[in-house]
């Protein structure tokens, strides 16, 4: 297990490398390892540990009743899920977690996280600031995602640049898992994005994009 890496997460931000064996040990951790494709969590099925990603990467998959899917959620190294669910008992997932590439998943008791410890661990009350600090991270990420599928192509665009730093960044999607993701159809934002492009607004390759000088409104 990599400690040090644990230490670098939001959810165990602030406390010591010394202390993580102890503290795993007090959340009943456990490590698994996933190939892409692999469901981790499956719809309809209620969550009582959570997942937090320690390599590659996953998503939260819903099937349409028209047999189509999209993608609403996305957890990559250093990120949780299942958090919300486990937290609610009885509280069924909406759609599957899916391994969007190989990928270890340490999984932890959700309720020994919000449970101090009869050990009186002098860094649990800090584990437990991180996790709510953790959720209400989350929510603000899908009160924005709302924005994006409301029909914003640039917002979500522009939110990358700002959140990596650069105008040139990557984004965590192919073509159909962006489209799915902002909830449009696939050609529409092909049509959309090379119209941008023509426009001189971005230039892309596959994930990459590097978005150039002022933008407009875009009808995605």
């Amino acid at each position: 297990m990599d400690t040090q890496f644990l230490t670098k997460t939001p959810l165990f931000a602030g406390i010591r490398e010394e202390d993580m064996r102890h503290l795993l040990g007090c959340l009943d951790a456990r490590e698994k390892r996933y190939e892409k494709g692999d469901v981790i969590f499956r719809a309809g099925e209620p969550v009582s540990r959570i997942g937090l990603v320690l390599e590659g990467s996953v998503n939260m998959v819903v099937t349409l009743y028209w047999g189509s899917s999209r993608i609403f959620g996305h957890m990559e190294a250093g990120d949780v899920f299942g958090e919300n669910y486990a937290a609610v008992p009885g509280q069924l997932l909406p759609g599957d977690i899916v391994a969007a590439q190989p990928c270890r998943v340490l999984f932890l008791d959700l309720s020994r996280i919000y449970t101090v410890c009869h050990h009186g661990c002098r860094f649990h009350h800090r584990l437990i600031e991180n996790m709510l600090q953790v959720s209400a991270q989350k929510n603000l990420r899908l009160a924005e995602r709302m924005l994006y599928t409301s029909g914003r192509l640039l917002s979500y665009l522009s939110a990358q640049a700002s959140l990596q730093g650069s105008a040139h960044f990557r984004i965590p999607f192919n073509r159909q898992e962006l489209a799915d993701y902002l909830g449009v159809e696939r050609s529409a934002l092909s049509a959309e994005l090379g119209k941008m492009k023509r426009e001189g607004l971005v230039s892309f390759r596959k994930n990459e994009f590097t978005l150039n000088g002022r933008t407009r409104e875009t009808a995605i």
